[in-house]
């Protein structure tokens, strides 16, 4: 009768948002090293890539298919998981074997069916391939000898809800033996189906405390559903950047704000508030912590939790009783993965920072769409030291984006291998850069700092000036 009571809920609310989601447009991608293309980006430096001086960039797969988080084992070797909604064989296995960077073994594999364009994880832990497709977890045995891992994949856990939006499964492990889950809310504000007028939001949100939340389960037990988890934290309306910080025995995230702002409330946002309201939240996740969604949005211009518009807010009214972000990040930029840095070749100001790859935004129209890059914030002691920064640009490859169309390419996951190098991949074309530093570690500082600032002067990257 419970899980019965759960399914009616969650039909409901995930049937309830009025606003159509805007979807990425899928484009089939043969995965392919294609030589011609290969050769065009050997004449652009650094792959296309903007980088701070003293950093590199190699391409080490040009196009592989439409990609989304990916994790490098301690040998080298890469594994892609495929932005793939049908078949079998969602996932890539990448290895260098002359040395030169660049991958000149790819093979696909993955024994077990793919249901979705949300599978997305893809993490190496004790040993073992943690990978997720919309609505399961699976694992498989890594061996140094074998590109490919050992066996058939073991259900780690099954999400028997309906499909739904925002159904991305993000992993992250601790140090005594949990594994945190991402269960994303598929609406934007629990809007109300029945609303008459200006939209509402149902009160309380059906399900909140099933979607919209981290859940915690046992990283060692198979065959689990939600219901063997713990809920962890709620209030976290869709996350797919999550990490483990060992610096301070943390869990963080980086969530999408909600979206809609003038659409719902039109007498209190313009269409400019609603391109740069509300934050993209930053978050240390700690067990029973309530960040507030679908009842409140943060402001990064007042630095508060505001009462969302569908539950009485005017842009004036604050929010209170729900857990603050560590830092408000740009409006819609889609945070897609995060990664603390931990290795040696960076220079030291990079040491315990946090890197996070924004996919970039769909709907900041009538401006230009903004994102698109690989952002740095410094850390020290789980706490950030700065502002965010642009670590890696040109992504975009256009001046100005209308449309996500218009984008060449969109930054989806980091990884970092044993020497200290950082990988980035995209989820358009399936192309992965890998990021050296070659400079003067101890040198490197404001001058190099300050050149790549000055790039939030560009279209996707400023915020648009208010009307």
């Amino acid at each position: 009768m419970k899980k019965l009571k759960l399914v009616l809920l969650l039909t409901v609310l995930i049937t309830s948002c009025k606003e159509s989601e805007v979807k990425e447009t899928k484009k089939v991608v043969t995965p392919v090293n294609s030589e011609n293309r290969a050769d065009k980006e050997k004449e652009l430096p650094n792959g296309g890539l903007i980088l701070p001086d003293g950093f590199s960039a190699l391409v080490v797969v040009d196009s592989i298919g439409p990609s989304r988080h990916m994790a490098i084992n301690k040998n080298g070797d890469i594994y892609v998981k495929l932005r793939e909604p049908k078949g079998i064989n969602g996932n890539i296995a990448l290895r260098d074997t002359d040395g030169d960077g660049k991958a000149d073994i790819i093979k696909r594999f993955g024994d077990y069916p793919n249901d979705g364009t949300f599978a997305t994880e893809m993490r190496i832990h004790n040993g073992y391939l943690y990978f997720s497709s919309e609505q399961v977890i699976y694992r498989q045995k890594l061996s140094d000898s074998q590109l490919i891992p050992e066996g058939k994949p073991e259900v780690v856990l099954t999400d028997y809800f309906p499909k739904r939006w925002h159904n991305a499964k993000s992993l992250a492990f601790d140090k005594k033996g949990n594994m945190y889950v991402t269960f994303s809310a598929p609406t934007n504000a629990c809007e109300d189906p029945n609303s008459k007028g200006q939209i509402k939001g149902m009160y309380p949100c059906p399900g909140l405390d099933v979607l919209g939340s981290i859940w915690k389960f046992d990283e060692n037990k198979l065959g689990q559903s939600q219901q063997d988890g713990q809920l962890y934290a709620t209030g976290i309306r869709s996350m797919v950047a999550i990490s483990w910080n060992h610096e301070d025995n943390t869990l963080y995230g980086v969530q999408h704000g909600r979206d809609y702002l003038h659409n719902h409330a039109p007498q209190y946002f313009s269409k400019w508030d609603q391109a740069v309201l509300p934050a993209e939240e930053f978050m240390k996740i700690e067990e029973g912590d309530n960040f507030g969604w679908p009842y409140s949005y943060y402001d990064p211009f007042k630095n508060k939790k505001m009462v969302a518009p569908e539950y009485g807010g005017d842009g004036q009214k604050e929010a209170v009783g729900f857990k603050d972000p560590i830092m408000g990040l740009p409006a819609h930029w889609a945070p897609n993965d995060l990664l603390f840095y931990t290795g040696t070749q960076f220079p030291p100001r990079y040491k315990e920072g946090a890197f996070i790859a924004f996919h970039g935004s769909m709907n900041r129209g009538p401006y230009p769409q903004g994102g698109y890059i690989v952002a740095f914030v410094p850390f020290k002691k789980g706490k950030p030291t700065g502002k965010w920064e642009v670590f890696a640009d040109g992504f975009i490859g256009v001046d100005s984006a209308k449309t996500t169309d218009d984008a060449k390419y969109r930054p989806m996951g980091l990884a970092q291998d044993t020497n200290g190098s950082l990988y980035i991949s995209e989820s358009k074309q399936g192309k992965i850069w890998r990021i050296s530093f070659n400079g003067d570690p101890q040198a490197f500082g404001d001058t190099e700092l300050k050149k790549m600032e000055k790039r939030k002067s560009l279209p996707h990257l400023k915020t648009p000036e208010k009307p």
